[in-house]
């Protein structure tokens, strides 16, 4: 009984020892293999993500053992750790992934928190295994170099501008009187001339005349006829009022140099009988405009109207007499204050000044101090929700985010240029589902621009193809691996960060001149670059 007691307790000796040797090997890490994709890791809006496979060979996984490997990006200043992932042997009872002795495989998402310095860094596997009381700190393992910061390159701050100002270099003018005529006549009777229309028209004309800054460009005459009696009748009657009301503007007109003259006419005036009804108050007006609708044929269309007897004998004496007529419309320009009197005006008189000619000196302000004065003042005298606006985007521009929200509340919820200051702040924010709503609702230009910055941001690298331009359709591009659509996207763009771009793509495609050619025209339009282009893996090869 001693004897077999004696053997009992050498063989768990032996055991012992030989689990204990089995745990000791986890030391050696030379059998172990690492994928990581990507292969090179990239910042996606602030985060470092990474899908890592770690394959254990044959006899490493101790059955007892436990394994606790921590995720570690070194960098210079510091080091970030993901999230600990925990294996174990076939032999422990528990709940963690298991790798059995005769090897095996385990996939692991992992993501870091972005800081700057992990441009130049070194992604490893920190391990320490566990058996009974033992404790083991394994060699690190290295998965990769580096990480790929180009999306910061895209503009990400969020678009968006000032009001277009509706200031006009030359305003079109244009003024007009009629004379009328008797029922189925041409003559232009005398106190025609000498109509409230026709007076007024002629202190028109000498005002634009008498005014330096107005130049008369021509004069239409337009004559009509009533739409009663038939089309070919009316037709005929029409002209011959066109050639009396040739032969009037002449007298009107007499002594004021207006030469350039159209003659036109309409025939019978079925679109002034349809607006003058419409203006009406006809008790059967609908009636009448429901037969215009339904009938194209100006024949029908009378036969129909004259059907209606008493509406009929109504429109003779209210309608149609204002449809025999010729009108006289004159057009001219008026050329508008130059940017250097407007702003000399703003000085002296600004009261004198409407409220699109002090936005439109706002706009040409450059100092941002007197920017605001004037919108302010527009905005206090006018209401004028482009001057609220625009002290949005000013207070915005200058980092004033309170200030913008404060002015924003004033705007009108439903400007598309407002929503989308919105989605700005929203973005700036780090909310970027909210602003990537008030860019949808928006819809403005700018948005769809802020639209592609937020996929970027959020890593939809292809979604933001859809919407992007200029820098940042080459940014997009070069993260999707495009190489040819980023040389095309950034080809207009002159910026220090176009020319950045255009090294990476120099870089990517082997060319260690272009890569040298960018980057100095980069450093010398932003010195600033020189610091990234230093740590930047794109370079790594031309360093």
């Amino acid at each position: 009984m001693k004897k077999y007691f004696s053997f009992l307790c050498i063989a768990a000796i032996a055991a012992a020892l030989t689990a204990c040797s089995s745990f000791e090997k986890m030391k050696i890490v030379d059998g172990i293999t690492v994928q990581c994709n990507p292969d090179v890791l990239s910042e996606v809006g602030g985060k470092v993500p990474a899908t890592v496979t770690v394959t254990y060979p044959e006899n490493y996984f101790n059955p007892n053992a436990i394994l606790v490997v921590t995720p570690v990006l070194v960098y210079e200043g510091g080091q970030k750790s993901a999230s600990s992932y925990i294996y174990q042997g076939s032999k422990v009872k528990d709940n963690n992934k298991v790798v059995s002795k005769n090897g095996g495989s385990v996939t692991e998402k992992i993501t870091f928190d972005f800081v700057d310095g992990m441009e130049q860094s070194v992604f490893e596997l920190h391990s320490v295994a566990y058996y009974k009381d033992k404790r083991i700190e394994i060699p690190a393992i290295k998965v990769a170099d580096g990480v790929n910061v180009t999306c910061q390159l895209a503009e990400t701050d969020g678009k968006f501008d000032f009001k277009a100002d509706e200031y006009e270099d030359v305003i079109k003018m244009t003024t007009e009187g009629q004379i009328l005529y008797d029922v189925n006549s041409a003559n232009v009777k005398n106190q025609e001339l000498k109509s409230k229309s026709i007076k007024d028209l002629q202190a028109a004309l000498d005002e634009m005349k008498s005014n330096e800054r107005v130049t008369i460009k021509g004069t239409q005459i337009v004559a009509y006829a009533s739409p009663e009696g038939g089309e070919n009748y009316n037709s005929k009657l029409s002209d011959k009022r066109a050639g009396s009301a040739e032969a009037a503007w002449e007298k009107i007109a007499k002594g004021m140099d207006i030469t350039e003259t159209e003659i036109k006419s309409i025939g019978q005036d079925w679109e002034g009988f349809r607006e003058a009804v419409a203006a009406s108050n006809i008790e059967d007006k609908d009636l009448i405009l429901r037969v215009l609708s339904m009938y194209s044929d100006p024949a029908v269309r009378e036969s129909e109207i004259r059907n209606m007897s008493q509406i009929f004998t109504e429109l003779k004496a209210k309608v149609f007499p204002e449809l025999r007529r010729a009108r006289f419309i004159t057009t001219g320009e008026f050329q508008n204050y130059s940017d250097e009197e407007l702003y000399k005006l703003a000085e002296e008189h600004l009261n004198s000044l409407d409220e699109v000619s002090i936005l439109h000196v706002a706009a040409i302000t450059e100092d941002a101090g007197r920017k605001d004065v004037l919108y302010r003042y527009v905005a206090d005298r006018f209401n004028s929700q482009a001057a609220l606006y625009d002290l949005a985007a000013l207070a915005l521009g200058n980092g004033k985010t309170d200030i913008a929200k404060s002015y924003l509340n004033r705007v009108d919820a439903g400007d598309p240029d407002a929503v989308n200051l919105k989605g700005v702040i929203a973005m700036r924010a780090g909310n970027y589902d909210e602003a990537l709503e008030l860019f949808k609702k928006s819809g403005t230009e700018d948005a769809k621009e802020n639209i592609a910055a937020i996929n970027i941001l959020k890593g939809n690298y292809r979604e933001a193809l859809n919407e992007a331009d200029g820098l940042n359709a080459a940014v997009a591009s070069l993260l999707v691996g495009d190489v040819n659509a980023a040389s095309t996207a950034v080809a207009g763009c002159n910026s220090a960060k176009g020319d950045y771009v255009r090294a990476i793509i120099a870089a990517r495609k082997g060319d260690s001149a272009g890569v040298k050619a960018n980057l100095d025209a980069a450093f010398k339009k932003d010195p600033a670059l020189k610091a990234r282009a230093d740590k930047d893996i794109e370079f790594v090869d031309f360093r």
